[in-house]
């Protein structure tokens, strides 16, 4: 199948009434990270009245399983997967209103506006008896927004096998088409002596200083940071370590028997993460052992790091229905956060783009989309559907 036997079938097929009716439905449900149970069980109940066959997973998350649903032809082809979650950070939550051309609330922009007009795409193509091969696979889920949730139910998800053969992913990312990205985790390190807090005069002179051994792993983490530095890729930047916070005893004149220090650690692609993360623990027990302290350290990872191949043909399909849409191909570039997507390639080399509505707000309390650009990207989606699907090679023009 290429562009020119569906488009306008499938571009008609979108209703926007609808997708904003649905997207509405999601944004009016409060769901903050780790409690997304009400409206992951609001989009089953959407889904199922759409008359699409929904599985629920819980996937290590009882609260809230996740989302799972199928439109499939019966006939051989791949599955393209369309991606998302559902929770929103945590802060004061704000209904859904659409104001000029937008829709506000929270989660609106990250990301359930997006996932709206997946949901909207699975429609347009099962409407227009569109797919000629293959299935779509959709999955809605939660725990994505760090530090609240690191990625887990998705994670458990695809070492599962559920999973498409390639991935549509919905966040508010329009401008570039996104090749390659870092990995990332956060830590808290602390290094700690056996006796109490006590006035700094009363200081036991055979006990460590946690400060000057929290000074020591600064220095030891300047020293990794310009050696880091040098490994560069051409989109994604370099990989660095980044101390952010570092924090010790109560008052001015306390000799205090903890200081702990936070940051983040990323990495390029093709980089060994439980790597990283060794050297990481190698360089604190180092530096304890050299001050005479205790170290222990909280790692944290959030995503793996991420890399797509523009000759995939998920890239090759996509390309020719943007240009379709909009006349000229998306230009590529880095992914400048870290997203679902990596977790895909990382874990099960699948495929991602990361591709969603012109939106803002994300992480904040003035959340917005742009209705007009949810149209379009539910379009898009449900034109790639048509492309990537089917058994048969599709075209490259």
């Amino acid at each position: 199948m290429s562009l020119t036997d569906f488009p306008e079938m499938v571009r008609g097929a979108v209703n926007p009434a609808r997708l904003l009716d649905t997207a509405r439905r999601l944004v009016e449900v409060p769901s903050p990270t780790g409690s997304a149970g009400e409206v992951s069980d609001r989009l089953a109940e959407i889904l199922r009245s759409d008359g699409f066959p929904v599985e629920r997973h819980a996937a290590g998350h009882a609260a809230a399983p996740a989302v799972v649903a199928r439109f499939d032809t019966g006939r051989p082809g791949r599955a393209l997967q369309f991606d998302g979650h559902l929770d929103t950070v945590h802060l004061p939550f704000v209904p859904p209103q659409v104001v000029d051309g937008q829709l506000t609330g929270s989660g609106a922009a990250d990301m359930k506006g997006g996932l709206a007009a997946a949901v909207e795409a699975l429609r347009a193509v099962r409407d227009a008896n569109a797919l000629r091969g293959g299935s779509i696979l959709f999955v809605a889920h939660d725990l994505h927004e760090a530090p609240w949730g690191l990625g887990q139910q998705l994670n458990e998800l695809i070492t599962a096998g559920i999973h498409g053969d390639a991935v549509l992913i919905p966040e508010p990312l329009c401008n570039t088409l996104p090749i390659a990205g870092r990995g990332a985790a956060t830590w808290k390190a602390s290094f700690r002596r056996t006796g109490p807090p006590v006035h700094e005069v009363m200081r036991p002179l055979d006990e460590p200083s946690v400060i000057a051994a929290g000074a020591a792993f600064i220095r030891e983490l300047a020293t990794l940071a310009e050696r880091l530095a040098t490994k560069q890729h051409p989109l994604a930047g370099a990989e660095t370590v980044f101390v952010g916070q570092v924090h010790s005893g109560e008052i001015y004149n306390q000799y205090p028997q903890e200081c702990w220090l936070e940051g983040t650690r990323r990495w390029l692609p093709d980089t060994d993460a439980l790597g990283v993360e060794q050297q990481f623990r190698d360089l604190l027990e180092n530096t304890a052992q050299a001050t005479g302290t205790i170290a222990t350290v909280d790692w944290r990872p959030v995503r793996g790091a991420f890399s797509l191949d523009t000759e995939n043909e998920l890239v090759t399909c996509f390309q020719h229905a943007y240009r379709g849409l909009s006349g000229q191909a998306l230009p590529t570039g880095p992914k400048p956060f870290v997203d679902d997507g990596n977790s895909f390639w990382a874990l099960a080399r699948v495929p991602a783009i990361t591709h969603g509505p012109q939106a803002g707000g994300q992480h904040t309390v003035h959340e917005w989309v742009s209705l007009a650009d949810l149209e379009r990207v539910a379009q898009l989606y449900a034109l790639v559907a048509t492309l990537y699907c089917p058994a048969t090679k599709q075209p490259t023009g």
